[in-house]
């Protein structure tokens, strides 16, 4: 039963806003409506529900809480009332926009890959993991906003991708302390960096060649996702992709900024260079 696991105690609604407050990319933007904050929200909790299962819950509990997941996403599709609130929750978005199981699966799967899947050799390796962690979110939006088709979705995992290798290179410490390395391993060979060099005081200029190289990539993933995914979107769905589209390339710039130096202060992008970005996205055809 999950109420006898430590896991019940965790107040994840409570933690929500102030998880969504450090986000680069806030999807429940206070300029959106009411029904599709609720929807994003909805699709925001399940993603941090089973992110904090893969990071947070105890060891030893995590396997059976992403099967629980499971079966409350088993509960959803075939129409039942799932046990988590989180579940409860996004049943409804489910069913109002259409959105398949296949996303949130990979989700989970994503998660469970976490567990047993602490570095990866190439880059290649990498993005097939964001493919898992990260494309999801970006599908799952654009059924929220019924936009699917004509290459939005290629274009969304391009764009997904990117933002996920951003986080990655923000969050080398925090990653390391947790046992994960999601900078590829050929890559930091290739610039002679040591396993003591990501958890240092001060970013060695090694490993600030690594950072430079990865969030090089994913501004190029970033730019060859958003201006075809921009342009094919119209409405609330382009004001909302234009605030994830902003985030990045505000946070690429803050990196960018600090010379890369994520082990001092993991840096961060100030709200106005977010809205500047934003305004910027938008106004682009």
């Amino acid at each position: 039963m999950i109420t006898d696991s430590p896991w019940s105690a965790f107040d994840h609604d409570r933690m929500l806003d102030a998880l969504a407050a450090r986000e680069n990319f806030p999807v429940a933007a206070r300029l959106l409506p009411a029904r599709h904050r609720a929807d994003l929200r909805a699709v925001y909790g399940f993603a941090r529900l089973v992110d904090d299962i893969g990071d947070e819950a105890p060891r030893e509990q995590r396997a059976d809480l992403l099967a629980l997941v499971d079966d409350d996403l088993d509960l959803v599709f075939k129409g039942g009332t799932p046990k988590l609130p989180q579940l409860r929750r996004l049943a409804g978005t489910v069913h109002a926009h259409a959105i398949p199981a296949e996303p949130f699966r990979r989700l989970v799967e994503a998660n469970r890959q976490d567990q047993v899947v602490h570095r990866y050799e190439t880059f290649e390796q990498l993005v097939e993991y964001c493919a898992l962690s990260a494309d999801p979110v970006g599908r799952i939006v654009l059924h929220v906003f019924g936009a699917q088709g004509a290459g939005l979705e290629s274009a969304s995992d391009r764009v997904c991708t990117a933002l996920q290798i951003i986080e990655h290179c923000q969050d080398v410490a925090e990653d390391h302390r947790d046992g994960r390395v999601y900078l590829p391993a050929e890559d930091l060979r290739r610039f002679g960096c040591e396993d003591a060099d990501l958890s240092r005081r001060v970013t060695p200029t090694r490993l600030r060649g690594v950072l430079a190289l990865e969030a090089g990539r994913a501004r190029d993933l970033l730019d060859r996702g958003a201006a075809p995914l921009m342009k094919g979107l119209s409405g609330w769905a382009r004001v909302a992709v234009g605030g994830y589209v902003a985030g990045g390339r505000a946070t690429l710039a803050a990196l960018a900024g600090a010379r890369y130096d994520v082990l001092a202060h993991p840096p961060r992008p100030r709200r106005a260079a977010v809205l500047a970005g934003w305004a910027r996205a938008l106004g682009r055809g």
